[in-house]
This record gives C-alpha cells, structure tokens and sequence, in this order.
C-alpha cells in the first residue's frame, strides 16, 4: 500500500474539531432528531453530488456486490446512529452525550479482534477499560441529576455501538473504493434511510424557522463533510480502534462549545471520567505508534534477511 498524501493523525485531529460543532448545532435547532438527521444527511449528498457526477460515477460500475451490501448497511447504521444521538441530546447533557457516543473503543476493541484478528497489547486493553470506566463515572453523575439524564446517556451509548459498526464496514469497503464515491453512496443510502424513518413516525419535513435551515447546511458541511469525510478516509490508513479512541476528543470541544454557546454547566463527574477517558486516549494513540514501528522494523529486519 503506497504512502497518505498527509499525516493521518494530523487529518483524524482536524476531522475531530469539525464533529464536535455537531451536538451544539442540534441543540440549538428547534426540529425532531429525525429530521435533523435527514436534512444534515441530505444536504450533505446535494453538496457532493456535482463534484462526484463530474469526476467518480464511472467508478459506480466497479464497486463489487459485497460492497454495496457492507455500505449499504454502513449508511443505515450511520442513519440510526444519527437518530439515536440527536434523541439523547433531547434528555441529557451535550458533554455526557458526546463522551458516551464516541466511546467506541469498548465496540472497537471487540469487532476488530473477531473480524479483522487485530492484536491488542496488554496496555491498550487497559486504556480501554479505564475510558469505560471514565463513562461510568460520567454516567453516575447524570443518574444522580435524574433518571431522564441517565435514558438520554443510554441512547448515546446505543448510538455509540451503531457508529462504531458504521466505521468498521467502512474499513472492509475504504480497501478498495475511492473516498468520494464510498461516501456519497454511504450518505445516500442513510439519507434514503432517514427519509423512510420519518415518513413512518410521521416528522413533518417543514415548515421550520430560517435559524434551523442554517444549521441543516452547516451540519451538512462542517461536522460531515469535514469530520466524518475525514474519518472515512482515515480508515483506509489507520485501524478502526485507533479513529475510535481519537474521536474521543469530541467531547473536549463540544463541552466547551457548549458552555460558551449554550451556558451548560460542566459537572466534575463528566470532568473526571472525561479526563480519564482523555487520558486513556494520548496513552493507547502513543502505545499504538511504538507498536507499528516495532512491526516496520521487525519487517525491515526479515526484509534484510
């Protein structure tokens, strides 16, 4: 596999500080989740559309079944990871909601070992047992607050294992399938989803205020387009455990947006298993690298043999 064109540490940072605009948008529109995530998903595919017309659809006639069977299935997921999040953030807080919907080592660790036989060292399997317990502790603050905060910290939680399937269906197609022409068919698919959803549960598509139209477009384009974009094409480069801890700088910036923007307050529950989990993070990302460079090594070392 030939050498990214840039770092791909330095593209999972930028893609991390454009989706932890997401939850402050939601908060701050007045629509059901379900159109939130239709209307993001939505634009998001009428933006790419032009560009993916002119320079990928030939790209269409090579895409194999089993790729549109794993991204089909990734854009329902992500459609029902959108629903599930926005729902959350209707009964507990932006910061216990975006740190429970991005611990996906606890899904990651599981789902690589099983389908892709990834190793863990004995290090990494630890961060990723104190980044659980860091959303314990933020969860038994919300419990302490009310139980609504507690539902709203299980929808997150359950939006955190359907991402987390999104991203590693992702890693099986991204192999072989260009960035542009995976995304659009996977956005298009979980637009197609979302549009289903809320015909069935009866949203109505409009009329909503000029304000909520905005941050359809802007969810489109910065948390989308900029942050799950840049995921995609991560997983082509990097394992899908190692994006999943890195995503878990979402809830530093989507806390502080929220304080700012919304006047949250932040609890020192979700201060301490934030920094636990934060903690965890810098800890498995620097295990993680000492590892790929014993393997480059060890396969210099036969190389040279």
């Amino acid at each position: 596999m030939k050498r990214p064109t840039f770092n791909p540490y330095v593209v999972l940072l930028i893609g991390v500080i454009s989706v932890s605009t997401s939850a402050i948008l939601v908060k701050l529109s007045s629509a059901p989740a379900g159109i939130i995530a239709f209307y993001r998903l939505f634009f998001t595919v009428m933006i790419m559309f032009p560009f993916f017309i002119l320079r990928y659809v030939s790209e269409i006639k090579f895409i194999t079944k089993r790729d549109w069977v794993f991204s089909s299935i990734a854009g329902m997921f992500l459609a029902f990871h959108f629903i599930l999040w926005f729902e959350s953030l209707n009964y507990t807080s932006v910061a216990s909601s975006t740190v429970l919907v991005t611990l996906q080592p606890l899904f990651a660790f599981i789902g690589t070992y099983v389908i892709f036989k990834e190793k863990f060292s004995l290090k990494s399997v630890i961060c990723g047992i104190f980044a659980v317990m860091g959303s314990v502790i933020i969860s038994w603050g919300d419990f302490r607050i009310s139980g609504t905060a507690l539902f709203g910290d299980f929808l997150a939680l359950a939006a955190c294992a359907l991402i987390t399937a999104y991203l590693m269906f992702g890693q099986a197609v991204r192999q072989r399938v260009s960035l542009v022409t995976y995304t659009f068919v996977v956005y298009s698919v979980s637009a197609i989803s979302l549009f289903v959803y809320v015909l069935v549960v009866q949203e109505p598509l409009f009329p909503y205020p000029a304000s909520d139209w905005i941050y359809f477009i802007l969810m489109a384009i910065v948390p989308t387009l900029l942050g799950h974009s840049l995921f995609n094409w991560s997983v082509k480069w990097v394992s899908t455990s190692v994006i999943s801890m890195a995503i878990l700088l979402e809830p530093v910036g989507a806390a502080i947006l929220a304080y700012y923007l919304l006047g949250e307050n932040i609890l020192w529950t979700q201060v301490l298993g934030g920094s636990i989990i934060i903690g965890s993070l810098a800890i498995f990302l620097i295990d993680g690298k000492r590892q790929e460079k014993r393997k480059k090594q060890a396969s210099l070392g036969l190389n040279n043999d």
